[in-house]
């Protein structure tokens, strides 16, 4: 499935309320959170099917965000990969990311 195709099948799952679906971002983000703040910090195996769930959940809530916006989910992750590409060439660097005022000038917007 692409972006495209979860974008709409999820559409038909949407209620269109837009400030509930950024309450929700959140909310979710946090349980993905929660799941591996108890696993560092208390000792809690990862449970990866969980944490999956939680993740479509978010998942889910941008892609609602995006359509209620006319944002195209496909189109958000291809200008999001070029502009990580442009920032990072090679690979992540703590080097291009603590300097990243030096490298602007070959980064795109954002």
């Amino acid at each position: 499935m692409d972006f495209n195709e979860y974008q709409n099948n999820a559409a038909s799952t949407d209620g269109g309320n837009l400030t509930a679906h950024f309450l929700g971002l959140c909310g979710e983000a946090g349980e993905v959170v929660e799941l591996y703040k108890k696993h560092i910090a208390h000792g809690h195996s990862l449970d990866p099917d969980k944490l999956a769930k939680e993740l479509g959940d978010v998942l889910w809530y941008i892609s609602a965000i995006a359509t209620g916006l006319d944002l195209n989910l496909e189109d958000i992750a291809i200008a999001n990969i070029a502009k990580l590409k442009a920032r990072y060439p090679d690979k992540f660097s703590n080097e291009r990311s603590i300097n990243r005022e030096e490298y602007k000038a070959h980064d795109v917007e954002g």
